[in-house]
């Protein structure tokens, strides 16, 4: 079978290789793959690939071998999900607690984008066990992770304050349910209480500042990939009885698939609707690696197998 593997290089990052295809293990489906996503973290994987690895986490296709082991979809139903690596590729095998079924109102291409994005919003609400009414400001909103969260906390009757230094992505976080949208922290009328920080270097520092008392920040990225520095003496002067949470989506108590299921749920109910910036045939994955690292799509990217 074909599959986008790592170069190594800068440009291009992946190219099209002759791979063997997958033999599932007794509590994984094979799945043809339809539709993929990329994700910018990605990008940053991809510049020091470890040995052996193969990209892609986000896929929707057809199950055509079942689990050996009787879990999971059967041969011939359609289905999203999140294996931990492969998915770039014509076939994945995929651990059935990380697959959901898919309705034929759903499309592939949809479906791909939900995964990482969509998974790390729904665990991302979960965690902060906000209430209704409770203010929260989100930093680097204008990407999958923030359009998905702004739309599920939105429902949920946060009040959302999202920064995004882009006019026409704050448009869309505005139509998602956002209350507001701020160009930048220093901008956002606090106190919060929850501030979720997903762009570390100076950024940290300044959302943990728009805390209320007893707020909560969550931190769950990097993106600026500049280091975060807390003086700890300003943290003591600032909100009172503050909290630093981590945050990894990985750690849940729910499947992949259970969660994915929820998603696909809301999608079909036409209560969530993922951000798709940009459709094409897979051939051109490399090409669009570069725009999303260049941040040139707004929200997922998705490649698709004819």
């Amino acid at each position: 079978m074909k599959a986008m593997t790592a170069t190594g290089r800068t440009e291009p990052s992946v190219a099209l290789t002759a791979v063997d295809q997958p033999q599932p293990r007794p509590d994984e489906a094979l799945v043809k793959v339809e539709a993929y996503s990329v994700n910018r973290g990605e990008t940053f994987q991809l510049e020091a690939p470890r040995p052996g690895w193969r990209p892609g986490k986000d896929v929707a296709g057809l199950v055509v071998q079942a689990a050996a082991d009787g879990s999971g979809p059967a041969v011939g139903a359609r289905v999203v999900g999140h294996p931990p690596q492969g998915g770039w590729a014509e076939y994945v095998a995929v651990p059935t607690s990380s697959l959901a079924d898919l309705p034929d109102t759903v499309p592939a291409a949809t479906a791909a984008a939900l995964p990482l994005a969509g998974l790390t919003a729904l665990r991302l609400l979960r965690v902060t066990r906000a209430a209704a009414g409770s203010r929260v400001l989100m930093t680097g909103a204008s990407g999958g992770v923030g359009h998905y969260f702004v739309e599920l906390a939105a429902a949920a009757g946060l009040e959302i304050t999202a920064v995004s230094s882009s006019p026409e992505r704050g448009a869309r976080l505005l139509e998602l349910g956002a209350a507001r949208v701020v160009p930048s922290i220093d901008a956002a009328e606090g106190p919060f209480d929850i501030v979720l920080e997903s762009t570390g270097g100076p950024n940290l520092p300044a959302a943990l500042a728009k805390l209320a008392r007893r707020g909560t920040l969550i931190w769950f990225g990097q993106a600026s990939r500049q280091p975060a520095t807390l003086d700890f003496f300003d943290f003591f002067a600032g909100p009172e009885s503050a909290t630093i949470r981590h945050f990894h989506y990985a750690d849940s108590d729910s499947t992949y698939g259970q969660d994915l299921q929820t998603l696909v749920r809301l999608v079909a109910a036409d209560r969530l609707h993922p951000e798709i910036g940009l459709v094409t045939d897979w051939t051109g994955t490399a090409d669009v690696l570069t725009l999303l690292r260049d941040r040139g799509v707004r929200g997922n990217a998705v490649l698709t197998i004819a």
